[in-house]
């Protein structure tokens, strides 16, 4: 079995001008999206071994409230904080080992520029998104992209 990469971005955030940007926690809505994420991932039967999370507020939030659903314990990861790319996310799966589905949940623009420097493929992430990426070595296929509408449908 090939390793998979799944990719959340943190749900809808309280303003910027609310404090400091890695102070900012999650709005009701975008805490109903990181759940809705943890039921789409359980419902579609992805197993995930792993979880790391970005340190800041809202991307810890939505990794714990995701992770509840799936019974996996969230990993701060100063990497996920900002400039996130394709060859972090190697690294992150290289530590994880082989035939590990790996969730990581962090921020735009980064997790475009994975799905990119992994795919190929030029995406738009929403909040509470989530992408899932097939890994064979470095390259990488994009199986699948839901936006938080098509995760509601889901669960």
């Amino acid at each position: 079995m090939a390793q998979q990469l799944w990719l959340l971005r943190h749900g809808e955030a309280v303003p910027h001008d609310s404090g400091p940007d890695e102070q900012r926690g999650l709005t009701d809505r975008g805490r109903d999206q990181a759940r809705s994420a943890g039921r789409a991932l359980t419902a579609l039967e992805v197993e995930v071994h792993l979880c790391f999370t970005s340190p800041k507020v809202r991307a810890r939030e939505t990794a714990e409230l995701a992770c509840a659903e799936l019974r996996v314990d969230p990993v701060d990861e100063d990497a996920l904080s900002e400039a996130f790319d394709g060859a972090a996310a190697l690294a992150l799966m290289r530590a994880a080992g082989p035939d590990q589905r790996v969730l990581v949940v962090g921020h735009e623009p980064d997790f475009s520029q994975v799905v990119y420097d992994l795919t190929g493929g030029r995406v738009g992430f929403k909040k509470g998104g989530v992408a899932g990426i097939r890994l064979d070595g470095s390259r990488g296929e994009l199986i699948v992209l839901l936006r938080p509408r098509e995760i509601d449908r889901i669960r």
